[in-house]
């Protein structure tokens, strides 16, 4: 196969001009790249070469075929300024070794205890709403999710740090975001942009409360069955023999705590916006769950029955990806699909631009859970792909799937969203895909579901978009 010097791409006169159109619209600056230019599109930011990467057979040459001819990205290698040598950074024998330590905690077994306390912990946020009181969606989920991490993986209540905790995650979300895409190597390492003492300062919050759950847990000695008391008790026996230090611990909860929560209650929110878009959609949810469930709360064994909620979860990923953009920086020469790539080079791979391609799926920016039906022809491995692939793929996926759906069957047995009309509702890509302005909505109680010491409605309230 001739091997292609340079791929098609936008193209432009001024030094600079792609980059700042990448950063007005990220979304729309890749969509339009990989529909005007084809499957591999190529491209600088600064100085930087990119290539994007839209087929699904080619992000499975990159994740997997040639998984050791490339590193991870250059949004992960600025994440260790934040993180740490954690997972989601760490690279070779490191990451091999802190994955066999941490993938125990994920196995099926385990996550039959977390789902209890997963559902226990939406039912005690359910019964604190008030109908006809108007919520951000997105910072409830938020509330949710961290709730849910720190109890099962750390059995550690957050309630009386919340504020801190919430408000130390927005900075990081919100100023590392365009820390990890834009700026220089040298300025992040030397901290000289205007938002690096708010993200120091909000680093120092998070490792306050990690550190202070690790020396607690030392001093104690007990064995808590969460993740942090397998962590501490675990060494590498297929390596050095040797357990964690503090550093490494912190930055694997750091990790853990970040991911665990950031992404799984952004799928929410967006599911819950869809489903108040699509009252039919919300009212067959609905039905599923008043004839399976009956009004109990569900368990990890009910989800096989629930596969229309499980329609919906997988739909909103495909629509509104947590995980936006995947990265990974060419570590030799290499080709992928007919051209080359130049050691240094990043690949990009964008699950945005994927489960939104017309050739996948028809109508790609309709929300549509049956495309998920039994009977639909399965599609190429890589058309969708919200937990990334291959050697890093995500660790905690079996976690987050019955998370998602644990949440959502809880939640939505006893409440729906009405959108509050004119609140601008714009997907923000920063480290994770939120909503810009966040999801404001009206909690309304489903028919036959009441709060302590309510009547039970006479009819269902009509659905409202």
């Amino acid at each position: 196969m001739r091997i292609a010097i340079e791929p098609p791409g936008p193209r432009s006169r001024l030094p600079g001009a792609t980059l700042l159109r990448f950063r007005r619209d990220r979304l729309g600056f890749l969509l339009a790249t990989a529909r005007t230019h084809g499957d591999v599109a190529g491209f600088t930011l600064g100085r930087q070469p990119i290539y994007l990467v839209s087929d699904p057979a080619m992000i499975q040459d990159v994740l997997e075929l040639q998984a050791a001819s490339f590193t991870k990205g250059r949004a992960l290698e600025r994440a260790r300024h934040l993180l740490g040598q954690g997972l989601l950074t760490s690279e070779g024998e490191l990451h091999q070794r802190q994955r066999r330590l941490v993938m125990p905690a994920f196995h099926k077994q385990r996550l039959a205890g977390y789902g209890a306390t997963m559902v226990a912990l939406a039912r005690a946020h359910g019964a604190a709403w008030q109908p006809g009181r108007v919520v951000d969606v997105a910072t409830e989920m938020m509330h949710l999710t961290r709730a849910i991490v720190a109890k099962t993986l750390f059995d550690h209540d957050v309630a009386d740090d919340a504020g801190e905790i919430d408000a130390a995650m927005g900075v990081l979300v919100g100023s590392f975001g365009s820390v990890a895409l834009f700026l220089p190597e040298w300025v992040v390492e030397r901290g000289l942009w205007p938002s690096a003492a708010r993200l120091e300062a909000a680093r120092a919050t998070l490792d306050a409360t990690i550190y202070g759950m690790i020396a607690a847990r030392r001093a104690e000695g007990r064995d808590h069955g969460d993740l942090l008391s397998m962590l501490l008790a675990a060494v590498d026996e297929d390596g050095d023999g040797r357990g964690m230090s503090d550093r490494q611990l912190r930055d694997e909860v750091m990790t853990l705590f970040l991911a665990g929560h950031e992404t799984t209650a952004n799928a929410l929110a967006w599911t819950w916006f869809l489903l108040a878009e699509h009252p039919e959609v919300d009212l067959r949810l609905d039905a599923e769950l008043d004839r399976v469930l009956a009004g109990r709360p569900p368990t990890l064994d009910d989800l096989p029955a629930l596969p229309y909620t499980r329609m919906v979860f997988t739909e909103a990923m495909r629509l509104y990806p947590p995980a936006w953009l995947l990265g990974r920086r060419a570590a030799r020469d290499c080709s992928v699909g007919g051209f080359g790539i130049p050691r240094g080079a990043v690949v990009l791979m964008s699950q945005w631009v994927v489960h939104h391609d017309p050739r996948l799926y028809p109508d790609p920016f309709r929300f549509d859970p049956e495309r998920w039906a039994a009977d639909v022809p399965a599609r190429p491995k890589y058309a969708y792909f919200p937990f990334g692939g291959g050697p890093r793929r995500c660790i905690g996926e079996a976690f987050a799937w019955a998370e998602g759906l644990l949440v959502l069957a809880t939640l939505a047995q006893g409440w729906r969203m009405r959108l509050v009309p004119g609140h601008p509702v714009v997907p923000e890509p920063l480290i994770t895909l939120r909503p810009r302005h966040g999801i404001r909505a009206v909690l309304e109680r489903r028919a036959g579901a009441r709060g302590p010491g309510e009547a039970k409605p006479a009819a269902r309230p009509r659905a409202v978009a």
